[in-house]
């Protein structure tokens, strides 16, 4: 696509004629004029899952943005480059080269269809339909919301370091093909997250049993709303109103933790008790093969592994944590790496993403082990902010009542209690719980905390960054692609620091 049809696409959303709009075609074919396939709540409905699958694409949450989130944390580490996207752990990033583009051309392309739609509900309401649109616009409204707290941490300073730093573009209508949309600044961007959250709130579905839950699935429901919000309030350090949202999700009973004994199992499983936002992956749609996410954490020489990827494995910090406890279930889902051996076993290798270990293709029950559902939201994450929100919050012993709930999968370790709970074990027990699911790095550089790279294991040129690095190495936060600068005069001069 060229640059100004980019532009147009991403900050505009008035690709009316163009690319852009192919999937607001409800029609089959993709064929029908935008402006008139948009006239009941059945069409609402298949524009959500167009929406959905662009959400779960390779280039933002099927792939790109949890890698992200995890490779540049310090959980991870590789022992030879030249496999993929190794330029995120050593931080070779120019505006011009590397630049991780596909995230933002993505994002902003889901954004611009959000747009899209609630501007023709607003035309079909004005219009005179009695068709009840609510909890599809509060489900657009939500992914906005998300799409723009993720671009805002790739591109933006962390909230509680400078808010007047600059984030991304802000676009919630459609506007001129010629548009040219600033940077808002970080601040305005999170105002823009909770004011969408917000008001889709009273509207998104909200299950109130099983089965209505159960129709949720790989959809945004009023429950995942409040879990971003939690997320959102706690990045904003709005400890009150993050546990607030928490507790809204934890006490809704249909949501449930696994046992230690369904802990490992349940990522052989789809939509199971703990996901509150999973989106699907099909063998038929989605699937990445040999370029999914969970094939650049497996071992490269599996047994039963015919996929080259394999290139992140557990730095040894990451390993000795997760050692704390000899028996700590979530070893289950680990297994030996490439520098492992039979005799001195190394796990490094993570199968979050493969559904097994063993690689036996079931995979997560499609009989398939690289089209697995990516977990955006679990209940294990919402009681995890709920501990540090109460931690912050000087509330001890709810703290130490929601971090126990996740720190038993470690049953060797000690009971955590109001009087010996402390922030390092909440911030081990997020490493050690969501390894691999796209927060590590996010989390360190919110807590202003710096990430020292496990270096030594291979031959690995590391002359695009330090050994030890934190949120004051520029490259700590992505280049505007020099592409979108091209197309958009106005972020010329607003290109992040250091990258000009």
């Amino acid at each position: 696509m060229k640059n100004i049809l980019l532009a147009s696409c991403l900050f505009a959303a008035t690709a009316m004629t163009s690319s852009c709009s192919d999937f607001l075609d409800v029609k089959p074919t993709h064929a029908a004029d935008v402006n008139s396939s948009i006239t009941t709540t059945a069409d609402a409905q298949v524009i959500m899952r167009g929406l959905m699958s662009k959400i779960a694409s390779g280039s933002y949450y099927g792939r790109n943005f949890p890698l992200y989130g995890d490779i540049k944390g310090g959980d991870f580490t590789i022992n030879s480059q030249g496999r993929g996207y190794d330029y995120l752990y050593v931080f070779n990033h120019s505006a011009e080269s590397n630049n991780y583009s596909a995230i933002w051309t993505q994002a902003y392309h889901c954004i611009a269809q959000i747009n899209n739609l609630l501007e023709q509900i607003e035309k079909i309401k004005a219009n005179g339909s009695t068709e009840d649109f609510n909890q599809y616009i509060g489900q657009a409204l939500t992914a906005r919301a998300l799409i723009y707290f993720d671009l805002v941490r790739l591109y933006g300073e962390p909230y509680n370091e400078n808010k007047a730093a600059l984030g991304v573009p802000l676009t919630t209508e459609l506007l001129p093909y010629d548009a040219t949309p600033g940077r808002a600044t970080v601040e305005e961007v999170y105002k823009q997250i909770i004011k969408d959250l917000s008001e889709a709130e009273p509207l998104i579905n909200k299950p109130a049993n099983a089965s209505s839950l159960t129709a949720t699935n790989g959809f945004l429901n009023y429950y995942a709303n409040k879990a971003i919000q939690a997320r959102v309030y706690l990045y904003m350090e709005d400890y009150t109103n993050a546990l607030a949202a928490a507790e809204t999700v934890i006490n809704f009973s249909q949501y449930k933790l696994y046992t230690n004994d369904t802990w490992v199992s349940s990522w052989a499983k789809q939509f199971g008790t703990e996901s509150i936002f999973e989106l699907a992956i099909y063998p038929s749609e989605g699937d990445l093969g040999n370029s999914s996410l969970g094939a650049y954490y497996r071992r490269r020489g599996h047994p039963n592994n015919t996929i080259a990827a394999g290139n992140f494995m557990a730095s040894t910090d990451f390993i000795n944590l997760l050692n704390e406890s000899p028996d700590d279930i979530r070893k289950g889902i680990m297994a030996n790496d490439e520098i492992g051996t039979t005799n001195v076993p190394r796990l490094g290798a993570l199968y979050k993403y493969s559904g097994t270990t063993t690689l036996d293709a079931s995979g997560d029950g499609k009989g398939n082990t690289t089209a697995i559902n990516i977990k955006v939201i679990r209940l294990s994450e919402i009681y995890l902010i709920a501990a540090e929100a109460a931690f912050k919050g000087d509330n001890l012993t709810k703290a130490a009542e929601y971090l126990q709930k996740i720190r038993q999968r470690s049953p060797s370790l000690a009971p955590v209690t109001a009087s010996s709970i402390t922030f390092d074990m909440i911030v081990a027990e997020r490493s050690k719980e969501l390894v691999g699911e796209g927060h590590r790095f996010f989390d360190m550089m919110r807590w202003n905390k710096s990430i020292t790279f496990n270096d030594e294991l291979g031959a690995v040129s590391t002359i695009h960054r330090q050994k030890t690095i934190d949120r004051s190495f520029f490259k700590t936060i992505l280049p505007i692609p020099v592409s979108e600068i091209n197309a958009n005069p106005t972020l010329k001069d607003q290109q992040n620091p250091g990258y000009n």
